[in-house]
Parts: structure tokens; sequence; C-alpha cells
């Protein structure tokens, strides 16, 4: 049994769900135009077309397929995003300003064409976001000073040409701590078998359940507040992509779908606060958390990071 039928079953007993029961006689539903009977109940599952899919899963899901020409246009965006990363961790260094991060991230932004997306996002006031140390996701940047031994997650989202590609990475600066070096390779490799469970056939629960069982098996805890998202036309699109859950449930995974897996790994406890500032997610015990994050299309066969860096 090919893998391409195997994923099409899956997809037979959801449909199977979603209209109620087929009739013999009723049109079939993978939009030949036959009969049930005459098209796909011979052969147990549907051959759905790449059209019917994208109308179904945008019905039921509110999830935009992505064509080729879409896919081009994110690893343009995404390729972006990997040099303006490189370019800061370049740069960082003990007694770096967090704002300093935030003005080579716009100029760099503006200069190759894009449009830094955090900026004005829902009031975010600044072009990337940069949290250090307890500091889970959306830091704005500002006066912290970078001191030695600090981890610093810098997650870019550059719009190029219409699209959107997202990627985040947590770097150190100066001599890390044991515990610091620890938590970052949890992290990355949290981030690494997410993206294992993704192709066609699988579901979205895998991905969390992948990410959480690791984590905790090493004594981690997985932050369940921020979640990875649909991208590419928009900043954030349908499904979400939770960093726990359960094998086997949730959306089944078809190809043309892109997503980020964002992991956001803490050294304590789950729980989290919200900075007055109404953006700073940080630790509730003050432990430090690492996030990676990476864009990610399902293929035909499997995976492909459009947005790519060494695990």
């Amino acid at each position: 049994m090919d893998t391409l039928k195997e994923w099409q079953r899956e997809l037979w007993k959801e449909f199977n769900r979603f209209y109620g029961k087929i009739g013999r006689n009723d049109p079939c539903p993978c939009g030949s135009g036959l009969k049930y009977k005459k098209c796909c109940l011979k052969k147990g599952y549907i051959s759905i077309s790449k059209e019917k899919l994208k109308e179904i899963y945008f019905k039921r899901y509110g999830i935009r397929l992505k064509e080729e020409k879409d896919i081009e246009g994110i690893k343009k965006a995404g390729e972006l995003a990997l040099k303006i990363l490189d370019t800061v961790e370049s740069k960082l260094r003990v007694g770096m300003k967090t704002e300093e991060i935030d003005k080579i991230v716009h100029e760099l932004t503006v200069k190759n064409g894009a449009i830094a997306a955090p900026l004005n996002y829902r009031g975010f006031p600044k072009s990337v976001c940069v949290s250090v140390n307890e500091e889970i996701c959306h830091g704005i940047p500002g006066k912290r000073v970078i001191q030695d031994g600090d981890i610093v997650n810098v997650d870019v989202t550059p719009i190029l040409n219409g699209y959107y590609a997202d990627v985040s990475k947590t770097f150190f600066v100066g001599t890390p701590t044991d515990e610091a070096k620890r938590l970052v390779a949890i992290t990355k490799e949290c981030l690494k078998r997410g993206i294992s469970m993704v192709k066609p056939g699988n579901r979205i629960g895998d991905i969390g359940w992948a990410i959480s069982k690791y984590a905790e098996e090493q004594g981690c805890s997985v932050v369940r507040e921020f979640v990875g998202h649909g991208v590419g036309f928009d900043f954030h699109e349908p499904p979400q992509i939770p960093h726990y859950g359960r094998r086997g449930e949730g959306i089944i995974l078809v190809p043309g779908m892109v997503f980020t897996i964002e992991p956001m790994i803490n050294l304590g406890r789950k729980e989290i606060r919200i900075l007055d500032d109404g953006w700073t997610a940080v630790t509730a015990d003050g432990s430090l958390s690492a996030q990676f994050e990476q864009t990610i299309l399902v293929t035909e066969d499997g995976h492909e990071s459009l947005t790519p860096y060494e695990l």
C-alpha cells in the first residue's frame, strides 16, 4: 500500500463523517462527476483532485493550501528571514541593547524590499520579537542590555512580494551556563522531532505529542498558551499547531499545508505571565525559556522546511 493511497484512505474516513453517509448513487466527492459507485467506491478511498482538496480544507478548516508559485514566494521570504537571522547572530554581543537588534532587522528588511510583519501588528511597536532568558516570546526590543551568559531568542517575519515566512532561533551570548546549553539543546531536539512527524496522513496532534513527550522526559515543560500556526498568505492563518497533544488526533496533514512549528520550552514549570507592556510573556517561576521555529511545508511524500537551518 503506497503512502499516497494511505493518506487518501484517511481522508475518505474523514469525508464520510463530514458529508454524512455517501450513497452509492450520490455524486462522488472526488469531483469526477461520476456516481460514487462508478468511481471511488471501487477503490476504497477518494482520489481527490488538488482543487477539490483546496475547496474542502478551506470550507471545513479555513486552511488555504498553497500552490507551487505560493511555495516559491514563501521560500524567497524564508531566504531573506534566514539572511537577517544570520546577520543578527554575527552582531550579537555582550553590552548590546535589544533595540539595536530591532534596528538591524528593520534596516535589512527594508533594504531587501520587504516589510517587517511584526511592526504595528495589533499594536506591536517594533519590527522583531527579542526574548531574553526568562522571556518566552513577544519580547519588545528596548533598553534591556544583553549580559554575558544570556540566551536570546530572535523571531523574524518578513513579508516579501506579499508572502510571509516566520523563523526564530535562540542564541548564546558570551559564555552560556550548563543549564542554558542543556535547555537550548532540548528545544532544538523538540523542533526536530516535531518536524519529523510532518507527512501526509499524519495529524496535527502527532506533532505536539512528539514535542511534549521528549521535553517532559527531559524534565522540561511545554508552554501551552502560544502555538504554531499557518503562514504564507498572512502572518497567522489556520490551523493552530499546539506543541502538546495526543497522537492520532487533530486535522489530517495534506500536501500544500504550510505552517510554523515553534516549541517554547521552559526549564522550570509551564506557567506564564504577561508583563505590563501587554506583550512580553515570561516564565511565572523565572526559569529560562528557549524557542526554535521553522516554516514547514507538507509535501506529497513528507515535508520541506521553507526556512531551513541545521538542528
